[in-house]
């Protein structure tokens, strides 16, 4: 009983921590392409 209930709470924790991982990486992702278009935005105003 106490082996089933210690490897669910290994494996949620290492799913958990694994999305987290993926989730961190894809917002990292968007806000960085993010930034990138909005400085061309601001040097063609310049322009």
């Amino acid at each position: 009983m106490t082996k089933t209930i210690l490897i669910i709470i290994l494996s949620v924790t290492f799913f958990g921590v694994l999305f987290f991982i993926i989730v961190k990486n894809l917002l990292k992702r968007k806000l960085e392409l993010l930034i990138e278009d909005e400085k061309k935005k601001k040097s063609n105003n310049l322009k």
